[in-house]
């Protein structure tokens, strides 16, 4: 085990082999704890258990948003918007050129994440759909890895992204959400753990068969259409005040059910907001005071395990 000098709280394990370079991050937003603990936890259990290739885990890539317990840094700026950064920018530019750097460095590449404390999530392993249909198998394969219930493929566009880093570098490269809002949820950390193992036997560098979550338990979507997968644009609030919930996230709506009442707490007007769709509530607002335009969740268009392909129209 060697801290890495370049990237601040980098740690690389190596097995005794040759193998593949598998890069692993946390903490890209300063609010998503779950990640950063599964990745503390990893770099102690896996000290001892690779035999071949090397793995670098960053437990807190963003460590300005982290110290402001916020998604971003002292200047503001969004880390997963301003990639690859600038060398000489603010603090946020600055972390993203160094991330940006290590993320070149790799054959394989994870960034965990979470809703934060504005979004609950339905656990998902997802990827941008690469135009490379090489890159694009291997993404796909690394997700299915990581047996969680939601597997999600969409737009290569857009930029900005640790992932579309990778995706510029023809690095295959995951991303992965779960949960959210305030506490801290031990599943989580336990789901992501288990999931980056059960990758690294799929990949070799373990000398242990890799699980298989069956199919039927199972929700892969790939969605062409433009920023398919731009959570913070889904489901805009028709106006502001408090949110009132009236679905979880992983429950099945139809439409027309009632997702949830804003309220406005200074004349007590209610809006109430509907699902447009059928499908699975995969994404829920947990910030209660809202203001128009903001997210309040998404629907999966999906009603059965399996897969669908959704194109651009």
């Amino acid at each position: 085990m060697k801290e890495n000098t370049e990237i601040p709280y980098a740690v690389q394990l190596a097995g005794v082999g040759a193998g593949p370079h598998v890069l692993l991050t946390a903490g890209v937003h300063g609010d998503e704890y779950e990640p950063m603990l599964a990745a503390a936890s990893l770099i102690r259990e896996l000290d001892e258990k690779l035999v071949r290739g090397r793995v670098t885990i960053v437990p807190v890539v963003n460590k300005s948003a982290y110290e402001r317990a916020s998604r971003c840094g002292d200047d503001g700026l969004d880390l997963a918007r301003i990639c690859p950064g600038k060398p000489d920018g603010t603090v946020s530019e600055q972390t993203a050129d160094r991330i940006s750097a290590l993320i070149r460095t790799a054959d394989y590449y994870v960034d965990m994440h979470t809703g934060g404390l504005a979004y609950d999530i339905y656990p998902l392993a997802g990827y941008m759909l690469h135009p490379s249909p090489e890159v694009l198998e291997k993404q796909q394969q690394m997700a299915l890895a990581y047996n969680l219930p939601m597997v999600w493929g969409t737009d290569h566009r857009p930029d900005g992204r640790t992932l579309s880093v990778a995706r510029d570098a023809g690095i295959p490269a995951i991303y992965l959400e779960y949960g959210g809002g305030t506490g801290l949820r031990e599943f989580v950390v336990t789901a992501y753990k288990d999931g980056f193992i059960n990758l690294l036997k799929h990949l070799g560098l373990i000398n242990e068969p890799a699980g298989t979550l069956p199919e039927t338990e199972r929700f892969w979507v790939e969605d062409y259409r433009s920023d398919s997968g731009y959570l913070q644009a889904k489901m805009p609030s028709p106006a502001d005040g408090i949110f009132k919930a009236a679905v979880q996230a992983g429950e099945w709506v139809r439409v027309g059910q009632q997702w949830g009442t804003i309220i406005n707490p200074f004349s007590g007007e209610r809006t109430e907001v509907v699902a447009a769709e059928n499908g699975l509530a995969f994404l829920l607002r947990t910030t209660v005071n809202v203001r128009k335009g903001d997210a309040l969740g998404g629907i999966l268009p999906i009603e059965k395990a399996g897969k669908r392909i959704i194109h651009e129209g």
